[in-house]
């Protein structure tokens, strides 16, 4: 806004210049050198006559001489001015006219306002019988899911408070983020959220849950182990092509109350996992037929066959997924 504004007046002010550039024209310019010319005779007669007077006073002949002639000059000065200055009155617009023509003085030309004479009053009001309720609150809300795997029934301190959430990639022995930043490049790896705590009671139900783009991809909720006060962190370390790029969010409740929210962002696609393949042993049955003679009779030779099972292993390669970083 604060640039628009400044342009707006930018153009106002040349605007304003080039009308009034408009609006000298050939007679104001003779008349403004004929006036300067005018002021500038009487000032140099006002200084010969000064100088010529003056230099009769002095008693040294050179510098009473050099004063007056001084004086002369002057007043030759202001005789030469005075006719100059009649000179551009009367005669240097036509002279002007000979070499630039004159160009006709733009007018104002009067517009035609129109007076309404109708006025059309509204006679019908119509009055809203639908008010459009928001089903979404600014705090967030535990769901359900996640309620439901609940194990305290340890009532919450009210007094709870939590501080807000630093992320980083790595922390120290006391829980300290190392390098915390609010944007990660991939691959990300494990991510840490800490935080400070106080007012909280042992045995509690507190949860993290883990959100990128308003979808919940992860959460952790246990009883509380750590103390009244101090420092804690919650982090998730999924499997790197799960580290998609968009804006995080991470939200701490204690027991079903909303505690604190932390936001971080993701950059860079994730690395694509590769498949190695494993072989494996795959025991397949093949059926060899042998052939018995059976007993001669007095008619008819008959063969009869007797199916043998022999197991012979082959190689068969099952696919494994490993995800590499």
């Amino acid at each position: 806004m604060l640039i628009v504004s400044g342009k707006m007046g930018y153009n106002s002010k040349s605007t304003t210049e080039s009308q009034f550039m408009l609006q000298i024209d050939i007679r104001s310019t003779v008349l403004t050198a004929t006036i300067i010319t005018g002021i500038a005779a009487l000032l140099t007669l006002i200084f010969g006559i000064n100088h010529i007077l003056k230099g009769r006073q002095i008693p040294f002949y050179r510098k009473r001489h050099d004063r007056m002639m001084r004086g002369w000059r002057l007043l030759l000065a202001a005789v030469i001015l005075i006719p100059l200055a009649w000179v551009i009155l009367n005669y240097s617009e036509p002279l002007v006219y000979n070499f630039i023509s004159p160009s006709p003085t733009a007018t104002q030309t009067p517009t035609i306002t129109l007076t309404p004479t109708i006025t059309l009053t509204p006679t019908i009001t119509l009055t809203p019988t639908i008010t459009d309720t928001p089903s979404i609150t600014s705090t967030p809300s535990l769901p359900s899911d996640v309620e439901a795997d609940f194990e305290s029934e340890v009532t919450p301190n009210p007094d709870a408070v939590f501080s807000f959430i630093q992320f980083s990639q790595r922390i120290d022995e006391e829980f300290q983020p190392i390098d915390p930043a609010t944007e990660f490049e991939n691959p990300v790896g494990q991510l840490y959220g800490t935080f400070s705590y106080n007012n909280m009671s042992n045995g509690v139900q507190w949860s993290a849950l883990w959100y990128r783009e308003d979808e919940l991809v992860y959460y952790e909720t246990a009883p509380w182990e750590g103390g009244t006060g101090g420092y804690g962190y919650t982090d998730w370390e999924p499997d790197s092509d799960q580290w998609l790029p968009g804006m995080y969010e991470v939200q701490i409740f204690v027991g079903s109350d909303w505690m604190v929210s932390g936001y971080f962002s993701v950059t860079g696609e994730p690395p694509t996992p590769t498949i190695t393949l494993t072989p494996t042993l795959t025991a397949t049955p093949s059926l060899t037929p042998s052939r018995t003679k059976a007993p001669t009779s007095t008619d008819t030779l008959q063969p009869t066959f007797t199916p043998t099972i022999t197991l012979t292993p082959t190689r068969t390669r099952t696919p494994r997924v490993t995800s590499t970083d």
